[in-house]
């Protein structure tokens, strides 16, 4: 009666969080259809009523695509959780050692990732094609998903096995070894990765000696932000879209621009962009948001071994009683059911942290006009939403919207 009572709990969140999908996509489109036609007043001068309209479709077109794929995970995951085929493929995992049960965890996995592959090729060579933003070729997008398969074996798989190892080594704190060895994982690939890894998806060169140049790097040299080099991203490559960051920590920082956003912006909007990734950095942005997400690691790997002691809750889908791997794999299968309702409070912080780097963009430049200007082209350039609902963006937008940022940045002291 127990066991029942587990799997009626587990559909009921499951389809709660389907059905809240849904209803948020198409309260979303509703509210974009309402403000269709002519570009509404607030936004004269960001967009023309073609590009708004053409704005409108995208919008809508990306709704009815996550509503689709909201239903279709919705489906692989109910068949995953309650058809047998967990316990039916962990007999081709015999034996107790780490490595045969990391190797049930990363296969598992992998075929969740292959599955979704339609979708994302979909998404890809059709929708963003039709709206003209895909630029990569299909030898590319299938080399790319190649080499994310083999790093995910090369680095995924030894590390899931070492999670698995801190049980043999620590006993019932084990938890607490296997956050460290993650923690540690993640500190080293934030000095590697850009080092070894991005360049295996990405060229990068350096920003050509100009005027260009020279006005960032004075502005790094302002605002006391120690950077290796400026590098230029070919994204260019895989899509119209456009980006900037930094990646790496102390002398191994680089501050990265997408070849597109150079060529979609002017100086000093490039400046201020640069300006707001740096006051991330200023107020210690990245910081927080470390430790907040060591925080949530270290509850993920607690909640983990409590599911581990749960004996009833495992064997209600088959799998082996007390087995960390097999906690582990419901909890990787579980997790977003429950992250879905925490996201309006995470993407509420990543939202103010935005407002605050803004502000300080402002700041630097001693003007507001240059970041405006950036985000209203960008804004044009990604067709993006200018009028999503309230409750859609809450759940789901990790950026305020263009209005809210202007009316911040023009009442900002």
């Amino acid at each position: 009666m127990q066991v029942t009572f587990i799997l009626v709990i587990v559909m009921v969140l499951i389809l709660a969080r389907w059905l809240a999908q849904l209803g948020l996509e198409r309260l979303n489109q509703q509210h974009v259809r309402a403000h269709a036609g002519a570009v509404p007043e607030s936004f004269r001068g960001v967009m023309d009523d073609a590009t708004y309209g053409k704005s409108v479709q995208y919008t809508l077109a990306n709704s009815r695509f996550s509503q689709f794929e909201a239903t279709f995970d919705l489906v692989v995951l109910f068949v995953v959780l309650f058809s047998g085929v967990l316990p039916w493929a962990s007999r081709f995992f015999e034996g107790n050692t780490v490595w045969v049960q990391a190797g049930f965890l990363f296969v598992t996995f992998t075929m969740l990732s292959v599955v979704s592959l339609p979708l994302q090729w979909w998404d890809q060579f059709r929708l963003e094609e039709r709206f003209g933003f895909n630029t990569t070729t299909q030898g590319t997008w299938w080399l790319d998903r190649v080499k994310g398969f083999l790093l995910a074996g090369v680095i995924g798989y030894p590390l899931l096995a070492l999670i698995l190892k801190c049980v043999e080594w620590a006993g019932d704190w084990w938890w607490v070894w296997a956050w460290g060895a993650l923690l540690a994982f993640q500190l080293l690939m934030s000095v590697l990765a850009p080092v070894l890894i991005l360049p295996l998806f990405n060229k990068l060169t350096p920003l050509p000696e100009g005027a260009l140049r020279e006005r960032l790097l004075a502005l790094a040299g302002k605002t006391n932000f120690r950077a290796a080099s400026i590098q230029v991203m070919d994204g260019s490559r895989r899509s119209k879209h456009s980006n900037a960051f930094f990646t790496g920590f102390g002398r191994f920082r680089k501050i990265v621009l997408f070849d597109t956003l150079i060529t979609q912006l002017a100086e000093p909007e490039l400046e201020a962009v640069l300006a707001h990734e740096i006051g991330h950095w200023r107020k210690r942005h990245i910081v927080k948001m470390l430790v907040l997400s060591a925080a949530g690691s270290l509850a993920a790997f607690a909640a983990i071994a409590w599911l581990a002691r749960q004996e009833q809750f495992v064997a209600a889908f088959g799998l082996e009683e007390g087995s960390v791997a097999s906690a582990l794999l419901l909890f990787g299968l579980l997790a977003g059911t429950v992250m879905f309702w925490l996201s309006p409070l995470t993407h509420g912080l990543s939202r103010r942290y935005e407002y605050e780097a803004d502000a300080y963009a402002k700041e630097v430049v001693a003007d507001a006009a240059p970041l405006v200007g950036a985000l209203r082209k960008l804004n044009e350039k990604n067709l993006s939403n200018l009028t999503p609902h309230p409750a859609y963006s809450g759940f789901y937008y990790s950026h305020p919207t263009l209005l809210e940022r202007e009316r911040a940045l023009n009442s900002t002291a």
